[in-house]
């Protein structure tokens, strides 16, 4: 498979997933007190979904990186590896959460009930999507155009700023609380939106390369083929 081909379908799996995770967002403020099940369930399953995209494009980038700059192949991997690592939070957590509505008995907040993902979507989220987005920037600059790495390192601030919000309590209706509005939907969406716009950026910044085939060059003794990617 062509590079070209491998840097459409990483950059489809990012928008098309944050596309799922920007519909999932708006349904966590639908209700002003416990959501119906069914409330909880669509925007789990919408987050799944959209995290097992993710993963695509995780593995898709730190490929890109290793072709197209192998000498931030490492920035390319750590960047993989943290939003690897955020991802398998994001699985934890719906896990947790969709457990705690199928056993209740009657509607239940997890936003405040399942006081596991408390730290997961707040400190945890927030610690490895800033080194992702470290990483991301300092590995991506042959990649994407500069405003990708310039919102990449504001957004990467942003994240960090969040860090310390586990010593602000547990009310969501709170900004800056460990599971406020503000820790996790507010700096999430930001997110969500880059990935988005990242993902149109791979995407179409590849559209018009056509994929070549790799081509044979003459050497002494014969033909043989030079394993090249012209799609490069």
């Amino acid at each position: 498979m062509g590079i070209n081909r491998i840097q459409r379908i990483t950059g489809a799996a990012a928008f098309i997933g944050a596309s799922c995770t920007l519909i999932e967002l708006p349904l966590y403020f639908v209700y002003p007190g416990a959501p119906p099940d069914a409330n909880v369930l669509t925007r789990c399953l919408l987050g799944l979904v959209a995290a097992t995209l993710f993963v695509v494009f995780m593995s898709g980038f730190a490929y890109l990186v290793r072709r197209r700059d192998p000498e931030r192949e490492w920035f390319g991997s750590l960047a993989a590896a943290a939003g690897t690592a955020w991802l398998t939070v994001v699985f934890v957590s719906t896990g947790l959460e969709v457990g705690a509505v199928i056993a209740a008995p009657e509607p239940i907040d997890p936003t405040i009930t399942v006081t596991g993902t408390y730290i997961l979507y707040g400190t945890v989220a927030r610690l490895l999507e800033g080194l992702f987005l470290v990483a991301f920037a300092t590995a991506a600059p042959r990649l994407l155009p500069r405003w990708c790495i310039v919102i990449s390192w504001a957004l990467a601030a942003v994240n960090f700023a969040f860090v310390p919000s586990l010593f602000f309590g547990n009310v969501p209706a709170e900004f800056y609380a460990a599971n406020g509005w503000g820790t996790t939907a507010t700096v999430g969406g930001l997110t969500l939106l880059w990935l988005f716009a990242i993902g149109s950026a791979l995407f179409l910044s590849s559209r018009d390369a056509a994929d070549r085939p790799a081509v044979s060059v003459r050497v002494v003794g014969g033909l043989h083929p030079a394993g090249i990617d012209r799609g490069e």
